[in-house]
């Protein structure tokens, strides 16, 4: 039988609550610390994407740049309610351009 993963939504409590109704398990934090440790441990809990909002995620480059050389969990950098910051958009850039050889973005 296939491992099952599962659907995890971080970041600001504002930002995340609309996950929580379709049904994704959802994790408020506010300091980069606390995201950091619970990252690590839902990476550990069979999780295989993350979704990240992109304030917390600017605190943590360091930690992005562990999981992107992961299989899982795939973190995913999404907009919060009051904006986006681009970072996410910038991380899609690069892996495509990585994967094609250029930017055809």
């Amino acid at each position: 039988m296939a491992k099952q993963y599962k659907i995890a939504v971080v970041g600001n409590g504002d930002a995340i609550l609309p996950f929580q109704i379709i049904g994704f398990d959802t994790y408020p934090v506010n300091e980069a610390q606390e995201a950091e440790k619970l990252i690590k441990q839902l990476a550990k809990s069979n999780y295989g994407i993350i979704y990240l909002t992109e304030n917390i995620a600017e605190l943590l480059p360091e930690l992005l740049r562990y999981y992107d050389t992961q299989v899982t969990p795939a973190i995913i950098l999404i907009p919060t309610h009051k904006g986006r910051l681009g970072i996410g958009a910038a991380r899609i850039q690069e892996n495509v351009k990585k994967a094609v050889g250029q930017d055809i973005l």
